[in-house]
């Protein structure tokens, strides 16, 4: 028979399923946390239901696990698994006071995200040859993971029916189902009308689907096919440092900033919820900024 623990996880665990439509990856996060959390609050606190709960619980949970081998970043992510079931909790009047609002986790510095300059970018979306279905293919696919800043996800589930050409513009279901819409650069455009007009037909099988980038197989086009295509193009541009799918999302988002894009459009182009998320783009500018000022400025440099 459940404890009461468990039905409160459960209950918001199926809020996060049918109400916020979060995938079975981010549902399996938000679980494993909870689980470990209750669990620790029946053994090392003897409790039995939600409203026993104190912020002093959650923190020592927290506090037991910075003893052990957890980074800060995933102490933070287990906190705030915590801090959201209690404002479920909350809002369900399940409880009657948070247990989590005083509750200070760890200091979490974020590491600016890795970009390529644009000359960099410019190398890796030449290098695939457009002399064959799959090269045209390549070519279309960077161009656009570039022009439009999606996932790597998102790419490889794209289908036909979500892209306009004419329009110049595309429909991306992202995380939780969560739809927006993306424009399309002019190369880019370019590149997949080439594609789809000279390279797709060849790939397409008798039981191909309407995915847009198709494996030679006639199916679409797998994530690890795409981490592979990324690795194989950035070594033969000549760039030497490691380049991974999500870096052209990146540098997507950093040259916009750097060309003058409002953070907010940059926040509804990349799909965050969290303006937050968008913020840490701001480091990369400030550091650019900051490289500028001790090169060029009079007063910055060590010999006058």
């Amino acid at each position: 028979m459940a404890d009461l623990f468990s039905e409160g996880v459960d209950g918001f665990l199926s809020y996060l399923d049918l109400e916020k439509g979060l995938s079975e990856n981010t549902l399996a996060g938000y679980r494993s946390d909870l689980l470990q959390f209750t669990d620790f609050l029946r053994a090392k606190r003897s409790l039995g239901s939600w409203k026993q709960v104190t912020g002093s619980d959650a923190s020592d949970w927290i506090y037991s696990l910075s003893e052990q081998d957890y980074s800060n970043a995933s102490l933070c992510r287990k906190l705030s698994s915590v801090r959201a079931l209690d404002r479920y909790l909350l809002s369900e009047r399940l409880i009657n006071r948070s247990f989590t609002e005083i509750v200070s986790g760890p200091a979490l510095r974020r590491k600016a995200p890795s970009a390529l300059s644009i000359q960099e970018v410019e190398r890796l979306l030449l290098a695939p040859e457009e002399t064959s279905p799959v090269g045209l293919r390549d070519r279309a696919m960077l161009e656009l993971f570039y022009s439009s800043g999606l996932r790597v996800s998102e790419l490889a589930n794209l289908k036909l029916q979500q892209v306009d050409l004419e329009l110049g513009a595309l429909k991306v279901f992202g995380k939780g189902s969560k739809e927006r819409v993306c424009p399309i650069g002019r190369k880019a455009i370019a590149a997949i009308d080439r594609y789809l007009a000279r390279g797709r037909p060849s790939l397409v099988k008798s039981k191909t689907g309407s995915s847009v980038f198709l494996s030679s197989r006639g199916t679409e086009i797998s994530r690890k096919t795409i981490w592979y295509l990324v690795k194989k193009y950035t070594k033969e541009a000549g760039i030497d440092r490691p380049v991974k799918p999500h870096t052209l999302r990146h540098s997507f988002a950093t040259h916009l900033l750097t060309g003058g894009a409002d953070l907010r459009v940059i926040q509804e182009l990349l799909g965050h919820a969290d303006i937050a998320t968008t913020q840490i783009y701001t480091s990369v500018e400030s550091e650019r900024t900051r490289s500028a000022h001790d090169e060029f400025h009079p007063r910055s440099k060590d010999s006058m």
